[in-house]
């Protein structure tokens, strides 16, 4: 008998075709799986780096005499600059790899999260606007979310993107890392800093020690990613690359997104307060029980994209929304503080799997353009994530109930769910009536 390996040598067609079976049998590199590694490590860090200004922003607001106005708008322009700044980024790293884009992100985000500690508040005008510019750039970070869609899909084969993408995913953790690390990282140095101020104290050692950590996760991501990168849109005209753009489709995704993401970020965002207003809890109290919706909305991508894998990304992004529907349903009544985290897990866990299903629908449905599509749809839930809070807070003025954020909540995934029921629909209609014109032809 032959080896494979030695009629490979022999026959480059046949070469060809073995690497084709790997991939429709699911073949796993190990280049892969270290991009995979890599690009989850680089994501979670960039995560907690885009949403830094959560806790770093509270101090600030004190040294600086900043009004509420003020420091909701330092709060919220990383989010809305990394969401919209998505879809070109996610282009480039189509066209020009993973490694070289994730590379550039840190090292360039690094530059502004340090300058964040060097901000001279004696003039606190001045030093405000100059923190507004440097927020800005630090939405950077979140573009890395799009790069990394883009480089673990090129690399993966179609039957193991659905868990890569989900793994991926899990970086959301990020934001929890923020919460619970920041605060002890502003108490852990003095005011004064260190060493004559060279390393800085108070909330100004978060930036400073959030800088380092990029720039040596840039050089990481340099030296241990695989060479030669995937670059599915090299040589492609940035029209045909856009062209997916103005499909009906991928804004339907990112309406899905926004239920399952950008919902997300408002709740973990809005929970702290609503804890506090209505059970009377101390923030660290209310932080933590936050914490518990989101571990599970971030961790369980793997286990919604294994599940799109083997049963396909429609039903699993169906039972998402119908429990984030029925656990909001519940949570629209008045109720205890015990079954209220309960429920609210419960939001979180269909959450996390909606997450992962959702972006299972891109690589199947547009392999090529799995940086543009995919930097669309997490724009579209990242603006979501900076609207919904608005709504939620405008909702509970006009009804005086701390509960209508739940309503509002329900009417989404309400919404999501008719439009996915629709959609099968019209699709099931379609292909039967192809088949029946097929029928009468021949």
């Amino acid at each position: 008998m032959i080896s494979d390996a030695m009629r490979a040598a022999q026959w480059p067609v046949v070469a060809m075709a073995l690497n084709l079976d790997d991939t429709r049998e699911g073949h796993v590199s190990d280049e892969a799986r270290r991009v995979l590694a890599i690009s989850t490590f680089a994501f979670t860090l960039c995560f907690a780096v885009w949403v830094m200004f959560a806790i770093v922003a509270l101090p600030i607001r004190k040294e600086l005499a900043l009004s509420e106005g003020q420091f909701a708008l330092l709060a919220a322009i990383p989010v809305l600059t990394g969401s919209v700044l998505r879809v070109p980024v996610g282009i480039l790293a189509d066209r020009i790899g993973g490694r070289v884009c994730m590379t550039a992100l840190l090292a360039i985000t690094a530059v502004p999260t340090f300058l964040v500690s060097r901000i001279d508040a004696s003039d606190p005008a001045v030093a405000y606007d100059h923190l507004l510019i440097l927020a800005t750039l630090i939405g950077l970070a979140g573009t890395s979310f799009a790069v990394g869609v883009a480089w673990v899909s090129a690399w993966y084969p179609p039957a193991h993107k659905g868990f890569a993408l989900g793994v991926f995913g899990t970086g959301n953790v990020g934001a929890s890392i923020t919460k619970l690390l920041a605060p002890t990282l502003v108490t852990l140095v003095a005011a004064g800093g260190v060493a004559g101020g060279v390393v800085p104290g108070g909330w100004r050692f978060v930036p400073a020690i959030y800088a380092l950590a990029l720039a040596a996760t840039a050089l990481g991501v340099w030296l241990l990613s695989p060479r030669p990168d995937m670059r599915p849109s090299r040589g492609r005209l940035l029209k045909s690359m856009i062209a997916p753009l103005a499909c009906l489709r991928v804004w339907r995704f990112g309406f899905y997104y926004v239920t399952v993401f950008g919902a997300y970020v408002a709740l973990a965002l809005w929970l702290p307060k609503y804890y506090v207003d209505v059970y009377g809890l101390e923030l660290h109290q209310a932080g933590l029980l936050t914490a518990l919706f989101i571990f599970p909305a971030s961790l369980l991508r793997p286990l919604g994209g294994s599940l799109s894998d083997r049963y396909g990304a429609r039903p699993v992004t169906f039972a998402s929304f119908a429990g984030i529907g029925l656990f909001s349903a519940a949570l629209c009544l008045p109720m205890g503080i015990l079954p209220f985290t309960v429920l609210a897990i419960g939001v979180g866990v269909s959450m996390g799997v909606g997450k992962a299903s959702v972006y299972t629908y891109i690589p199947h449905y547009f392999p090529r353009d799995v940086g543009a599509v995919g930097g669309l749809v997490g724009a579209i839930g990242g603006v979501g994530g900076f609207a919904l809070p608005l709504i939620f807070a405008a909702v509970k003025v006009r009804t005086g109930s701390p509960e209508s954020t739940f309503f509002v909540m329900l009417v989404l995934a309400t919404v999501s769910l008719a439009v996915l029921t629709y959609t099968v629909f019209r699709m099931r209609v379609g292909v039967s009536s192809r088949g029946a014109a097929q029928g009468v032809a021949s």
